[in-house]
């Protein structure tokens, strides 16, 4: 499958070359989510995933034929991702069992994650490039849905041999069902990934809905698809993103009271965990598909935060590719199953990595309550509200699954649509090419 890979590379390098930018990033995003990641091209140990070539072309493309690097300036956002894979890297020095092994590991992420996040910061410059990327992202959803719902219903993925071919080490597929359904995943490694693609496009891509007038009733219908590719998923995670995604969205009409929601989720935070002999995270269960899960996912919590989990590992953690032993504790397993995207992080990397890992959460928030102050519309401030839901949304589901290859890639996207929002807001539309004698506003 080497060669139908580079093919698809060479087909998506293509387009960006021939396209104007935005459209090259709409590109990478279609070739991210619907190629499977687990086929790459392998040279030597360095393995390229289509994904991976793409955007690399695309930062070609940037550099040679566009001015949008000379106007780019850094922002505080941009500064802490940058720290985070500093600190992952630090960290790893004195964990890493093989060096090589976790460079080359992390080098992958940064390609996955770090290149994404600043071609979105780079091309998304004002808010017409970022609906055209919403609209596109219906267009990359609706096969995704559909084939999910195939296989869901008829237990028969479309595109599922390519499982024939997997890049790394054969590994044996068993097909995941849930209340007498299959759980869709077609070209996502886990169900669970593929339902957050829509658990978190979904919500954001709900905001172009106030600013389109024509042919609305299609937004309507890719609206439904991802509700129907997120159905297909039959997965707790992202169903629990996508539901407090929803309540978020519903309390648009409400925001004005956002202290008291705030203050009154708090309250019953804390009366849990004073009137309860239960953590209040453990009411998780009555939120999932499946009780059992969601005691393992409570108990990995408390055996690694107040059982000893991280004794004698806080500041670097165990290492990137190290079991921390948990699975043993909780129910007798042989082997931790990391369902905590915050625990994964802080297993690998220690606090070194969690705490700049919640800096960037944090300041992608505080750019979207700062865009949401200059926003001078109710269409804008709907646009702001429908990516916080996305972040509210993930906040806790974060807590219940791990991210994983294409999500991961998605995430740092939404992070970046964080940080571009100011921008967005302040220019409806900006020129791309600039003559010489005027002076080039910087992509701040």
């Amino acid at each position: 499958m080497e060669a139908v890979t580079l093919t698809v590379a060479a087909i998506a390098s293509t387009l960006i070359f021939f396209g104007s930018p935005v459209h090259g990033l709409v590109v990478f995003i279609a070739a991210s989510c619907l190629y499977p990641r687990y086929l790459a091209v392998s040279l030597g140990t360095i393995d390229f995933t289509a994904s991976r070539i793409v955007i690399m072309v695309l930062f070609i493309k940037l550099f040679l034929m566009t001015d949008l690097p000379r106007r780019f300036k850094f922002i505080w956002l941009d500064k802490l991702l940058i720290v985070y894979f500093a600190a992952q890297f630090l960290a790893s020095i004195t964990t890493a069992r093989s060096l090589m092994a976790f460079l080359e590991n992390w080098l992958g992420s940064a390609v996955d994650m770090v290149l994404p996040y600043f071609a979105v910061r780079m091309i998304i410059v004002d808010r017409q490039k970022y609906l055209t990327t919403l609209k596109w992202i219906f267009v990359i959803a609706a096969p995704l849905a559909l084939a999910g719902f195939y296989q869901c219903m008829t237990g028969v993925n479309p595109v599922g041999f390519f499982r024939n071919y997997y890049a790394w080490s054969a590994r044996d597929y068993f097909p995941r069902s849930r209340f007498g359904l299959m759980r869709a995943d077609v070209v996502f490694e886990h169900s669970i990934m593929y339902g957050l693609f829509f658990s978190m496009f979904g919500p954001a891509c709900a905001g172009v809905m106030k600013h389109v007038k024509k042919h609305k009733i299609l937004y309507w219908i890719g609206l439904g698809l991802m509700c129907l590719g997120l159905f297909s998923c039959l997965s707790s995670g992202p169903a629990l993103a996508a539901l407090l995604s929803i309540g978020f969205l519903v309390f648009f009409r409400f925001r004005r009271y956002w202290k008291a929601a705030i203050i009154t989720i708090v309250i019953m935070c804390v009366l849990l965990e004073v009137i309860s002999n239960r953590h209040f995270y453990d009411v998780i269960d009555r939120f999932t598909l499946s009780s059992a899960t969601a005691y393992y996912r409570s108990r990995l919590i408390d055996v690694a935060l107040y059982e000893g989990g991280m004794s004698g590992h806080w500041i670097t953690g165990y290492g990137y590719d190290v079991d921390p032993g948990w699975g043993p504790k909780i129910d007798r397993r042989s082997y931790t199953d990391m369902v905590n995207y915050y625990l994964s992080i802080l297993s690998r990397y220690g606090l070194m990595g969690l705490i700049p890992f919640f800096a960037i959460c944090i300041e992608a928030i505080r750019r979207l309550i700062h865009a949401y102050k200059i926003s001078i519309c109710k269409a804008d401030e709907w646009i702001i509200w429908c990516l916080g839901a996305v972040l509210f949304g993930m906040a806790a589901a974060m807590g219940t699954v791990s991210l994983h290859d294409n999500t991961k890639t998605i995430f740092y996207v939404i992070i970046a649509f964080c940080g571009v929002m100011p921008m967005i807001v302040r220019y409806p539309q900006r020129r791309l090419v600039i003559p010489k004698d005027v002076d080039r506003p910087a992509i701040d």
